[in-house]
C-alpha cells in the first residue's frame, strides 16, 4: 500500500517530543480498555469474526449476552454451519440487520467446507467469504490473527481526522483512510493489532461524535484539532437515524412475528404486526422475501427460510 501521500506523510510524523501516537496511545488502552468477552485472550479467531459481525451498527451493550449464547451454542464455524438459516435467524434475536446472520451463516458454511473449520489468517482469504467485507476481514485479521493491517471504521476515521488532520469530523469515506491509518501503526505486530483496538476505543469511549470528552484524551496535547482551536465542520451534516415509523421497524415486528411462531404463520398474523400502514406493511413483507429472510408456502403461509413445516 502506497502511505507516501501528503495526508500518509503527516499521519507519520512523529508528535511532540519525537513519540508518535502509538507510543501513547498502546499503553493506555492496555490501561483503561473496557473489558469486553471478544477481546480476551481465549477468545477463538471464530469468536472475534462473529463479534465483528454483531457489532456492525449495533451498540456493544446489546452484542454481549448474544455473543455469548451463540458462542456456547456453536462454539465452531462447522456447528452453526450445521443448523438451518431458521434457527440463526432465532439466535440472532434483537440484533437488527438481521441479513447480517445469513451473512455469517454463508461465511461458516464456507470455513467449515473450505478451510478445515479454521477461520483464515489472511485478509484476502478473508475477504473471499461470503459476507466478508473489506473491514470485518481487516477487524479478523488484526484482532483474531495479529497481522498488521489498518482497521478502519467510523470511530477510528473520527480520531484520524481530528488528530491527524485537525478536522471536527471524517467527512465521506475515501481511499485514502485505510493509508491514514496504516502509517499510524507500529511496526511491531502485536502492538499494531493493539494500536487498531486502542484506535477504535478512543473513538467510541473518549473522541466521540457529540460532545468528546477532550480533557480525558491521552494525546489531547498531539491533536491537531485542539491545536487549531477545534474548528467546526464545514462540510455536510449528518442526520440522525430515526427507528419509530420506519421500515427497519415494520421488517423487525414482521420478523419478530415468525421468530416467535414454532413454525410457519398465515398472512393474518402478520398483517396483525403492523396496522397502520397497510402498504408499508406489504412493501417491507416484500423485501424480507426478497432478502431470503422469509419464505412463502405453497398454502400461503410464510416461514423463516428452510423452516416449511407441516403445510398439509
Amino acid at each position: 500500500m502506497d502511505t507516501t501521500t501528503s495526508a500518509g506523510s503527516r499521519a507519520a510524523a512523529p508528535t511532540a517530543g519525537g513519540a508518535t501516537l502509538a507510543d501513547v496511545l498502546v499503553p493506555w488502552f492496555r490501561a483503561h480498555a473496557r473489558d469486553l468477552p471478544w477481546r480476551r485472550p481465549d477468545t477463538t479467531a471464530w469468536g472475534v469474526l462473529v463479534s465483528e459481525i454483531m457489532l456492525q451498527q449495533t451498540p456493544v451493550a446489546r452484542v454481549e449476552e448474544p455473543w455469548r449464547a451463540w458462542l456456547e451454542r456453536w462454539p465452531r464455524p462447522s456447528a452453526v454451519a450445521a443448523a438451518p438459516a431458521s434457527d440463526v435467524l432465532r439466535a440472532w434475536g434483537k440484533l437488527g440487520y438481521p441479513r447480517r446472520a445469513l451473512r455469517l451463516h454463508a461465511a461458516a458454511q464456507a470455513i467449515a467446507a473450505d478451510h478445515g473449520d479454521v477461520v483464515p489468517t489472511d485478509v484476502e482469504t478473508l475477504e473471499s467469504l461470503p459476507g466478508i467485507g473489506t473491514y470485518t476481514a481487516r477487524a479478523v485479521a488484526a484482532f483474531a490473527h495479529g497481522q498488521r493491517v489498518p482497521v478502519v471504521d467510523t470511530n477510528v476515521r473520527r480520531v484520524a481526522a481530528r488528530a491527524v488532520h485537525g478536522d471536527a469530523e471524517a467527512g465521506a469515506a475515501a481511499a485514502r483512510d485505510l493509508a491514514d491509518v496504516e502509517v499510524l501503526l507500529p511496526d511491531d505486530r502485536t502492538d499494531a493489532a493493539t494500536m487498531s483496538a486502542a484506535l477504535m476505543e478512543l473513538g467510541a469511549t473518549v473522541c466521540v461524535a457529540r460532545g468528546p470528552r477532550c480533557a480525558d484524551c491521552p494525546i489531547l496535547d498531539r491533536c491537531a484539532w485542539q491545536r487549531r482551536g477545534r474548528p467546526a465542520w464545514d462540510g455536510p451534516v449528518r442526520k440522525a437515524q430515526t427507528w419509530a415509523g420506519t421500515d427497519r421497524q415494520v421488517r423487525g415486528r414482521l420478523l419478530d412475528v415468525l421468530r416467535g411462531a414454532p413454525g410457519p404463520v398465515t398472512a393474518a398474523a402478520l398483517e396483525a404486526a403492523w396496522l397502520t400502514d397497510p402498504g408499508q406493511r406489504a412493501k417491507c413483507l416484500d423485501s424480507l422475501l426478497v432478502d431470503g429472510l422469509v419464505e412463502q408456502l405453497a398454502d400461503g403461509r410464510f416461514a423463516l427460510p428452510g423452516e416449511a413445516g407441516d403445510v398439509g
